[in-house]
């Protein structure tokens, strides 16, 4: 049997471990003062504690004070726990991800107020605003999120047919990969958006607003199985599979079903 490393702390349970955390990044956010703000998202915040479990990470937003926040990217000693830590990245400006010894995972933004503007959806929670501004950026956020809630049906369900052509189309050239993309995560997100628009009182609150996918398997169980079911298929199969699953779902009782596209694509694929 292998032993013990000593360096890895011994795991607390999910619900401690948690709220230790959360109390870290409070504490770390409170003690710089190139730090106005910080703001606890999805199942880290207050409203979204209900789907918290053991594989719930961190999602936050750091607010640095106005012109302050490329030094502020510059220094993260602030997180908790930093002797736990393992890893930690840059998502692109203003984005990083950090995971400690026991697979705990934070995925932040931090940024000067302008930088986050519009970008708060969902279930947030204010927990330090020192200037006063946080808040006001995450009001506006969601608003902001309210308004450009809605899918339109027509259009997500022509992007489906239209990535299936072009993903199966780069198929047959034997660009496995990048057809494949385009079949299993292109033609399948704007599937689950048309599925929410065309059906949208299935889930009217529960929805992730910034990735339709999230909670899908909640919302929509049967649907989840066939379409999770026609991605375990070799990729040709799969994307047939998609495109049956689309007409049979969105088409029945709905006129503006797009049937010529679809019948279309069917003939050009040979199904």
């Amino acid at each position: 049997m292998t032993a013990p490393d000593p360096a890895i702390s011994p795991p607390a349970s999910s619900d401690e471990r948690f709220a230790a955390v959360t109390s870290g990044l409070i504490a770390g956010v409170r003690s710089r003062d190139d730090l106005a703000g910080l703001v606890l998202l999805g199942s880290a915040s207050d409203a979204g504690a209900h789907r918290r479990d053991e594989w719930s990470d961190h999602d936050f937003f750091v607010i640095a004070q106005t012109g302050r926040g490329d030094a502020a990217r510059a220094d993260l000693t602030w997180l908790p726990d930093p002797h736990r830590m393992v890893l930690l990245a840059r998502e692109g400006g203003i984005g990083f991800v950090a995971m400690y010894d026991d697979g705990h995972v934070l995925e932040f933004a931090l940024a000067e107020p302008p930088e986050l503007a519009g970008a708060v959806a969902g279930d947030a929670s204010v927990v330090v605003d020192s200037d006063q501004v946080t808040a006001q950026i995450v009001a506006a956020g969601q608003r902001e999120a309210v308004a450009r809630d809605a899918f339109d049906p027509i259009n997500e369900t022509n992007l489906v047919l239209v990535k299936i052509l072009l993903g199966m189309g780069r198929v047959r050239r034997g660009e496995i990969l990048n057809g494949g993309q385009f079949i299993r995560l292109h033609a399948v997100n704007h599937l689950v958006r048309a599925i929410r628009a065309r059906y949208p009182g299935a889930a009217p609150e529960s929805r992730d607003r910034i990735d339709p996918t999230r909670r899908f398997e909640h919302d929509y169980p049967r649907w989840a199985t066939e379409i999770s079911g026609a991605l375990d298929k070799p990729v040709e199969e799969a994307a047939h599979a998609l495109f049956v699953l689309a007409c049979d779902i969105l088409r029945p009782g709905w006129e503006d079903f797009p049937d010529r596209a679809a019948r279309a694509v069917g003939r050009r694929l040979g199904w």
